[in-house]
């Protein structure tokens, strides 16, 4: 009896140590040392949530704006995965023809090959909120001529909202697509 009296305590003590005092000591931490990103990056409009840093959104709605990567989880943050589908299988095969086919008729494009990977698959997550320069660039043309603004301006507007390589190294540059669509709205806006 001793024993089980032990065994209950411990688990009781375990339990509370390392399900409740250890993550209230982290998110205590973390909003201290991390601040808004511990919320979520959350990006605010005029006092209103409007999304977040970290996760992609659709605006396939409206070509106004850039768009993001296609999602296997229609951008939902609560079933972020890939869709671990392989190089053989035939719906990945379908997916990535139908993604091209969106991509190359929203864009006005005829070549395939100017296509970037990017623009026709998924991300890891599902809800990756950054596109390749490349993209951008493509993109830059139609939401230039949608907001009546010159590509050159929308150009600029990638430029500055583009994120650098890790020390300049390694990587590609890329762009958050919700905030350079929040920088266009501003610009139109004036």
């Amino acid at each position: 009896m001793r024993e089980l009296k032990a065994a209950v305590i411990a688990i009781v003590a375990i339990s509370l140590v390392f399900g409740l005092v250890y993550p209230l000591a982290m998110t205590g931490v973390s909003q201290v040392v991390g601040g808004g990103k511990a919320d979520g990056s959350l990006v605010k409009l005029d006092g209103k949530v409007v999304g977040s840093k970290l996760i992609g959104q659709d605006f396939s709605r409206d070509l106004r704006y850039f768009q993001s990567r296609p999602s296997a989880t229609d951008y939902s943050a609560d079933a972020t995965f890939f869709n671990n589908q392989g190089p053989n299988q035939k719906d990945l095969a379908d997916q990535l023809r139908k993604n091209l086919r969106t991509y190359l008729r929203r864009e006005r494009l005829s070549d395939p090959s100017q296509v970037p990977a990017d623009a026709v698959t998924t991300s890891a997550s599902g809800v990756d909120p950054d596109i390749s320069d490349a993209n951008a660039r493509i993109q830059a043309r139609r939401v230039a001529q949608r907001r009546g603004l010159s590509r050159a301006r929308v150009l600029d507007l990638v430029d500055e909202h583009m994120s650098k390589p890790l020390f300049g190294l390694a990587g590609q540059g890329s762009v958050n697509v919700l905030e350079l669509n929040l920088a266009l709205d501003r610009e139109t806006s004036r």
